[in-house]
């Protein structure tokens, strides 16, 4: 861990830490945070090992853990079992593991070598005036392959540490993680297969969001645009594939969603990230000289994937029960760069905006430059990003146009967080063998 609480004469851990920890105990690989879990976690030391100026060790502590043997064993099973048992919202850990783990600080002048059973602490040379995320070194934690949740206070010696609400919490955002995912591979296999509906999925994505309006809050990425009498319009002339496509991907997403159908709305600008992905590989496999498996290389290398995560989160748009008013998306294709600019202004994007997003404007990308070029406060940004385009790994490209297409693809909307959740099959706790 980076962060240290501030040390005191008993080192608490925040609540940030609390969630963390938690975390590596339920065996939890995917980060997912614990919400509104009502505990508290200490690492106890003695007051005179804490220096009353600087706030930090005067020398190495480390903390022993005494744990009976049956414990261990229980432990290995606890991180397969406990996300099962948090299914019933019953938490088992106030009531069995706090009795067996007890936390005892003992002063230690040696080197110390990695050693089961222990957490280790100490401060760094010359670090007197730093912060206390400076002053600390990164704790390791050594059980067997367990990890134990020290000096715990089970809700203040209370009998249930998790109630039923926040137990789903963890188990629905599994759920979605794992739907998500899903969808990813369903959109990544199909754009694979017909390239050429990279082009018409971006558009499809932009005109139903942009047509947000801030003055009346209506509009925006609420899949309005499925309906015929939206997408014949003139400004949606050429996007019927797209739509077709995003019909034919919803049959099959539909058929595996557990948490009823996913919202037009969600899919349309899921397939948009889709698209946008595959732009990003097919750049790295150019410059690996069309090498398939070497470009992959260097998009996961190089490429900004670990910048999606907002855009990931905004997942449960509601979809539009009508199409939206008409005359709120220009005509690309015929638009001026100032007719541009100013439907980009009304939503919240400026030019800077305006030049990441143009291959969302047509098929043809570089057409679509050289027209925004012309414009003195669009062209910078146009020179910007096609320079970005000709490195390796072109971030300032790519994490500008992540960063806008999640600031458009939320224009307006209201996410329901507990979209595509579903109940799940209940564990009788008595059918468990320790």
């Amino acid at each position: 861990y980076r962060k240290c609480p501030k040390i005191e004469s008993s080192a608490y851990l925040n609540e940030v830490w609390g969630y963390k920890l938690m975390n590596v105990i339920l065996g939890c690989t995917r980060h997912i945070p614990v919400k509104r879990i009502g505990y508290h976690c200490h690492f106890f030391m003695q007051p005179n090992h804490i220096s009353s100026h600087t706030d930090q060790p005067t020398s190495l502590l480390h903390w022993s853990f005494k744990l009976s043997s049956p414990l261990l064993h229980f432990l290995n099973f606890l991180s397969a079992e406990l996300i099962k048992t948090a299914e019933m919202g019953v938490s088992i850990l106030s009531s069995i593991i706090s009795p067996f783990v007890t936390a005892i600080a003992t002063p230690s002048y040696s080197r110390w070598s990695p050693c089961p059973g222990r957490i280790r602490c100490r401060a760094s040379p010359g670090a007197t005036h730093g912060t206390n995320e400076e002053r600390l070194r990164r704790r390791d934690l050594f059980m067997n392959g367990a990890v134990v949740l020290v000096g715990m206070e089970a809700v203040t010696s209370s009998g249930v540490s998790v109630e039923d609400a926040n137990a789903a919490d963890l188990i629905q955002r599994r759920q979605r993680s794992d739907f998500l995912s899903s969808i990813k591979g369903t959109l990544a296999t199909s754009i694979k297969e017909n390239q050429d509906i990279i082009p018409p999925l971006l558009t499809l994505a932009l005109n139903d969001a942009l047509t947000y309006d801030k003055a009346t809050k209506t509009g925006g990425p609420n899949g309005s645009i499925r309906f015929s009498s939206e997408i014949e319009r003139p400004e949606n002339k050429g996007l019927s594939a797209a739509l077709s496509f995003v019909e034919t991907a919803k049959k099959e997403i539909d058929s595996y969603s557990k948490g009823g159908p996913i919202a037009f709305a969600d899919l349309i600008q899921l397939a948009a990230q889709s698209a946008v992905k595959a732009t990003f590989l097919a750049a790295a496999i150019r410059k690996c000289g069309g090498n398939v498996e070497k470009g992959s290389l260097l998009y996961t290398a190089y490429g900004s994937t670990g910048q999606w995560g907002q855009f990931d989160k905004i997942f449960g748009r509601t979809d539009a029960d009508e199409p939206d008013p008409e005359g709120r998306i220009p005509q690309w294709d015929k638009a001026s760069v100032q007719e541009m600019k100013d439907k980009f202004l009304a939503v919240g994007l400026g030019p800077r905006q305006l030049a990441v997003l143009s291959a969302f404007l047509g098929p043809d990308q570089l057409a679509t430059e050289s027209l925004l070029a012309t414009d003195p406060e669009v062209a910078p940004w146009v020179q910007k990003y096609q320079r970005s385009r000709e490195t390796v790994s072109q971030t300032d490209y790519e994490v500008d146009l992540i960063t806008t297409l999640t600031k458009m693809s939320s224009l307006g909307q209201s996410i329901y967080y507990e979209a595509y959740t579903y109940p799940v099959k209940k564990v009788d706790l008595s059918k468990l063998k320790l």
